[in-house]
């Protein structure tokens, strides 16, 4: 591998690795989230040229590898005993939030798997709504009122509750 290849590699990894392993951490578990961006970026170096669209592409390597290994992780049973530990947590603490973190993942796991996954995507991966779209693979004006719909789901139930927020 050619030291550009390699900068180009890292940087991506700098870039999209966080807001990935925030994806995967939604689909299966910690450990589980972090195999699934590894083995993304893995593909990423065997790939003899870079996919047209790396962020979309890996993406979908995540999504499709974390399933898996979820999918892997149950037949174990694994879900049973992830059931009497602690929550599996998707956000990173950070005492500068505006929000509790613990409450924002709680509102997020309550939405549809759909909504969630395109939430995550938008927000947190910056997708556009094509990019989402053809991961998902459904028309754009559908991901634009699932993501409209789980916006207004969270809305409603964060203003519901303003006791769960942070008092700062």
């Amino acid at each position: 591998m050619e030291k550009a290849q390699i900068e180009q590699l890292t940087q991506w990894y700098r870039q999209y690795g966080p807001e990935l392993l925030l994806f995967a951490r939604q689909l299966t578990t910690e450990q589980a989230a972090e195999d699934a961006v590894q083995e993304a970026f893995v593909q990423l170096v065997r790939q003899s040229q870079p996919p047209e669209n790396v962020r979309a592409w890996l993406y979908r390597v995540v999504r499709n590898t974390a399933r898996t290994l979820f999918r892997r992780l149950r037949h174990q049973t694994v879900r049973q005993r992830m059931a009497r530990t602690p929550e599996n947590d998707w956000f990173d603490p950070c005492p500068d939030d505006m929000m509790d973190a613990q409450y924002a993942q709680h509102l997020l796991e309550a939405l549809p798997r759909t909504q969630r996954e395109i939430v995550v995507m938008r927000i947190w991966g910056q997708m556009t709504l094509k990019e989402i779209s053809d991961l998902i693979q459904k028309p754009v004006s559908s991901v634009h009122r699932l993501y409209e719909v789980a916006l207004e789901t969270l809305r409603m139930k964060w203003e519901a509750t303003p006791c769960a927020r942070n008092p700062d």
